[in-house]
């Protein structure tokens, strides 16, 4: 079981140093593709002026704009909620950046009461993500709400 707990404290002592969401996106993207196994894609979504926009990641090139709404990233956004999908061609709308991808989960992140962005995580294994990863990516997302400075970014 990878230790949510340790990448979130990794996270929280980087905005130490910056709480600019570039740079701590950045590692954290770096610090979770590290620290999780079987994953082929790591990275963020961040809105920008009403769309999801291609932010920090580790993995191929991937989708640059995404409508909220829209796959998987952009339904979590409309629901407000995580979305765990165990199997994506069984997800209604499911936008396909890398044709390995078979599973994913996608996590809200919230600055002022509003969400400002997702966390993005695809595998090449069906069901790869459990309720314990949702837990556990929710420690990370919540580090990163409470230490990410989001002011400049164009929602």
């Amino acid at each position: 079981m990878p230790d949510y707990k340790l990448m979130a404290k990794q996270i929280e002592s980087l905005a130490e140093i910056d709480s600019g969401f570039i740079p701590l996106l950045s590692n954290a993207s770096a610090i979770l593709n590290e620290g999780l196994e079987r994953i082929n894609w790591v990275g963020f979504y961040l809105m920008d002026n009403g769309s999801l926009l291609l932010g920090p990641f580790q993995g191929k090139a991937a989708c640059v704009r995404i409508e909220v709404g829209r796959g998987v990233c952009g339904s979590a956004v409309s629901e407000g909620r995580v979305l765990r999908v165990p199997d994506v061609h069984d997800f209604p709308g499911h936008i396909a950046c890398d044709s390995a991808s078979q599973s994913e989960i996608v996590l809200p992140i919230r600055s002022g009461g509003k969400i400002v962005g997702v966390l993005d995580i695809d595998s090449p294994e069906t069901g790869r993500f459990s309720e314990d990863d949702e837990k556990g990516l929710m420690m990370v997302t919540a580090a990163i709400e409470s230490a990410a400075d989001f002011s400049r970014l164009r929602t």
